[in-house]
């Protein structure tokens, strides 16, 4: 073999190898003393890199365990991703020079192995079987992402159970006391008293909904795609014995046909329903508040209101037909529907601890999280979450919420002239 493993790998690279490269064939490269390093383990590995250069192919080979980092666990590989996104940029050379660096390392008639079983289509094949955003495809996608495992959860986020960014008003804060701090403050935001009602859209595993009927007194109705989140917030509801205020039903939000509720909460639902989509989402929301109601969307954000895609990684593995817009874009859909938009507020730095957490939780269950659902699940979730957190650390992507109100019969909505919701 006239070219080594190691050589083919950093021909893929710019800039030269920042962490240590060995391969199956004995060959190795980049600084000895590094303190992460790479293993490919066996030839499938080796073809998921070069029939995918770039992040797909090593996302794929690391998720089928064909390539390894040392120097980080997998359930939290933070420093591997910061050293990798830091330094690695990968290229992709002419179709002959690929053709000759194959035959050069014996692999003749390469072809790409089968995805991992984890990858969904991508998203034009998807474009091509189904609509996007209809609500079979929307509950089909949902159903990748949300029905894996509930033990898996509540292993990864707590005892919460809330998959969304938590508010640390402490940056020592627990997770749970962040969780239950986030909850809080959006029942601030929303003004909820005893009696009122709430629609909770893509309410999870009804962590608000519990909440503000456990701590508000409110009467509160929560609607999810997912069946295995509905199973698990009714049992959670009877076990709490909220089920005279609280309500969680497998359903999509667009077909909740009731009105007059006093708050909507929406939180981590509209990076699911398609840029496109806002307008629609916005009036179904207004239409199912009482006049002078107010709403409070929770939602990742880009720190720019251009297109741009979430990357094949996010796209096939983590969210499939996942959409972020800025902040900017958010506000004007619900201004163009009719509501009043009375605060926004950036709350990024908190979804950069939240993922810390979740990675740590996954780091310490890893054994029991792995039993649950394989190996595989189990290295994507360490993935997802560590990169995600380094995107929120880096101002690449943001988490806003937008507080707006429906205005009353006879002129705006009343609202005071200072937030009413801080301590």
């Amino acid at each position: 073999m006239s070219t080594t493993i190691a050589d083919a790998f950093a021909t893929l690279m710019r800039g030269g190898m920042p962490v240590r490269f060995t391969a199956y064939d004995g060959s190795e490269t980049g600084p000895a003393g590094a303190a992460i390093g790479l293993h490919l383990h066996n030839e499938r590995g080796l073809a998921y890199l070069l029939t995918a250069p770039g992040d797909l192919g090593m996302a794929r080979a690391y998720v089928m365990g064909d390539l390894d980092l040392s120097g980080v666990h997998p359930g939290d590989p933070y420093d591997a991703l910061l050293l990798l996104k830091d330094n690695v940029r990968f290229r992709m050379p002419p179709p002959a020079e690929a053709l000759a660096l194959v035959r050069d390392l014996g692999l003749g008639r390469l072809r790409p192995p089968p995805p991992p079983p984890q990858e969904h289509l991508p998203r034009w094949r998807r474009a091509v079987e189904g609509v996007r955003h209809s609500m079979a495809r929307d509950a089909e996608v949902i159903a990748h992402h949300y029905d894996v495992s509930n033990r898996f959860y509540e292993l990864v986020l707590g005892p919460s159970m809330a998959y969304t960014c938590a508010v640390f008003e402490e940056p020592d804060a627990t997770l749970e006391e962040a969780q239950a701090a986030k909850f809080d403050l959006i029942c601030r935001k929303l003004a909820l008293e005893p009696g009122q009602r709430l629609l909770d859209v893509g309410c999870g595993w009804g962590g608000m909904v519990r909440h503000a009927a456990r701590e508000h007194g409110v009467q509160s109705l929560g609607v999810t795609l997912s069946l295995q989140q509905a199973e698990w917030a009714k049992a959670a509801i009877d076990r709490e014995g909220l089920g005279d205020l609280a309500e969680v039903r497998h359903l999509d939000y667009r077909d909740v046909v009731e009105g007059g509720f006093d708050a909507v909460s929406s939180i981590g639902l509209t990076e699911h329903i398609g840029v496109r989509n806002h307008a629609a989402y916005f009036a179904h929301l207004r239409d199912r508040l009482k006049p002078g109601g107010r709403l409070l969307n929770h939602c990742i954000t880009r720190p720019h209101n251009r297109r741009q895609e979430t990357g094949a990684f996010i796209d096939r593995y983590v969210f499939p037909d996942g959409e972020l817009i800025g902040s900017g874009s958010v506000i004007r859909a619900a201004q163009d529907a009719g509501l009043e938009v009375q605060h926004t507020e950036n709350l990024r730095q908190h979804y950069a601890l939240t993922l810390a957490q979740w990675c740590h939780n996954l780091e310490v269950g890893w054994d029991e999280c792995v039993a649950e659902v394989g190996e595989s699940t189990a290295r994507v979730w360490g993935l997802y979450m560590a990169g995600s957190r380094i995107g929120f650390e880096r101002g690449e992507i943001e988490l806003h919420h937008v507080l707006a109100t429906r205005a009353e019969e006879t002129g705006p909505a009343a609202f005071p002239l200072r937030p009413d919701w801080t301590p």
